[in-house]
């Protein structure tokens, strides 16, 4: 099994009800030209554990979930303390079950076969 999901990877990224990656884009200006840079993870708590590490701060991101044929901006709410600091697992994980419905619920979560580790730019 692990040669086939190493071939074909995750079993979750074939689900098209689910995003198939998460983006965090960044504005960066350089002189006068706009020039996004994109931290990429294949789960929502990766990419936020990714931002953390590398001192991203919640206001400066605009984050997306990247289904096969096209992506949706993602209400950052949904990845912040009432602070406004970023929300880690398992608080991310209850803050989505309402926008997976089916997908995340108590012990159980569509995305646990895939790797949550973050990269970019």
């Amino acid at each position: 099994m692990n040669v086939l999901r190493n071939l074909f990877g995750p079993k979750s990224k074939y689900d098209n009800s689910i995003p198939y990656t998460y983006e965090a884009r960044i504005l960066v200006v350089e002189e006068g030209s706009e020039i996004w840079n994109s931290y990429f993870s294949a789960t929502i708590c990766g990419l936020i554990e990714y931002l953390n590490e590398n001192n991203i701060k919640p206001e400066d991101v605009q984050l997306f979930e990247i289904y096969q044929k096209q992506e949706f901006p993602i209400n950052t709410e949904f990845c912040l303390t009432p602070d406004g600091q970023w929300l880690f697992r398992p608080d991310i994980c209850r803050s989505f079950r309402k926008h997976y419905k089916g997908h995340i619920e108590e012990g159980k979560c569509a995305f646990k076969d895939r790797d949550r580790k973050g990269c970019g730019p």
